[in-house]
């Protein structure tokens, strides 16, 4: 398996693993120890089968004068019968034209991308925790809520990431390759 993610800017990853950290001090969650090296991101794709070096080949061309894009989470969300807790970006122009562009370019690999993040299916969102109880999910959206502060974002690179091996109780899921955007 492989992803397409958005990474952000410093400062945000730090206010995300924040919240992580706080999900994870009140009992909560322990999201960012079920993946080795976790980073908030946004995924933009996910593949269950790709050629990884074609496939980088074509990022490194079609995101080599991209711009950074600013988002706004603004919203803490959860999907229904999954347990997952996120913060969903305001949903602009900019971020769909991204993310359709990003799939248009990569037409080519649709064969084996997952269907819930190609346009028109795609929730853009930000994990804080997963697989929580109904318990544990009510009282992440409680502290959520109580922390109550919009975090203005700005997307910083563009990262693939593998699926190593998920037959642990920690899933390795490392970067193998990153695209600086310009900003």
């Amino acid at each position: 398996m492989y992803w397409v993610i958005a990474l952000f800017d410093d400062a945000t990853e730090e206010r995300i693993k924040e919240i992580w950290n706080e999900l994870r001090a009140k009992d909560i969650s322990y999201y960012e120890e079920e993946i080795n090296d976790a980073r908030p991101h946004l995924t933009i794709g996910s593949y269950t089968d790709l050629n990884k070096e074609e496939y980088i080949q074509s990022l490194k061309i079609f995101y080599h004068d991209d711009r950074a894009l600013k988002v706004v989470f603004n919203t803490v969300g959860s999907f229904l019968n999954f347990g997952t807790l996120f913060l969903s970006p305001t949903v602009t122009r900019e971020l769909l034209d991204f993310h359709t562009y990003h799939h248009d370019h990569f037409q080519a690999f649709n064969e084996s991308a997952s269907p819930l993040y190609l346009p028109g299916n795609w929730i853009p969102h930000c994990t804080l925790a997963n697989k929580l109880s109904p318990e544990k999910l009510a009282d992440g959206f409680q502290h959520c809520l109580e922390r109550g502060d919009k975090i203005e974002a700005e997307i910083t690179d563009i990262a693939l990431i593998e699926l190593v091996d998920d037959s642990k109780d920690c899933v390795d899921a490392p970067i193998v390759f990153s695209q600086s955007l310009k900003r």
